[in-house]
């Protein structure tokens, strides 16, 4: 019984993962990137996960971008003294979580795929991210600006690259990409 249950926790013998290298316009690496394929059966094996933090300490947002795949809750822990007032007038979710200490009872529940963008009421400089994904296959960029999503089906998917530099949705670089069993690398560069 062990070993079947080993056996369903392994990714399929056929699954490849992609490495994209994340470049600014003068060939630099971007770190922080949020790259991820997009694809009617990536859509289809989107499964929430547990709930998410983004916790306020020191009058800022940890993390200051949180990715996490449709359909997951998200607690808003209030670690500092101050009170905060923690809002998203973005269209995927918008919400209003109004002064308070400690944690709210109520998670935010974020059921549509995109970026909303969050603020606190009370402390102006205080602004993160929550990128929600319709894909389990996504990764974000290291110091070097690479990528690495392990474990994907062979498949055609689009390639998208988020970054909370870019300043509008046309910016977001979509790149038709076809995966095969073997690993793969591309370069995408932003705006």
């Amino acid at each position: 019984m062990v070993a079947a249950g080993l056996f369903l926790l392994q990714p399929p013998a056929s699954a490849a993962s992609l490495q994209v290298q994340v470049q600014n316009n003068s060939a630099q690496p971007v770190a922080g990137a949020v790259v991820f394929l997009q694809s009617a059966a990536a859509s289809a094996a989107v499964k929430a996960e547990a709930t998410a933090n983004i916790i306020q300490r020191n009058t800022t947002f940890v993390p200051e971008v949180l990715v996490i795949p449709r359909g997951t809750a998200v607690t808003f822990p209030n670690e500092d003294t101050v009170r905060h007032h923690v809002y998203s007038f973005s269209p995927i979710k918008q919400f209003e979580i109004k002064l308070y200490v400690g944690t709210p009872t109520e998670p935010v529940v974020f059921e549509q795929a995109g970026v909303a963008a969050l603020g606190c009421n009370i402390h102006d400089h205080m602004i993160a991210w929550v990128v929600v994904l319709d894909t389990p296959y996504y990764s974000r960029s290291d110091s070097e600006g690479l990528a690495v999503l392990h474990n994907v089906p062979p498949g055609d998917y689009t390639l998208r690259v988020w970054h909370k530099s870019l300043l509008s949705e046309a910016d977001v670089p979509a790149r038709p990409i076809s995966i095969s069993t073997g690993p793969s690398l591309q370069q995408v560069q932003l705006k």
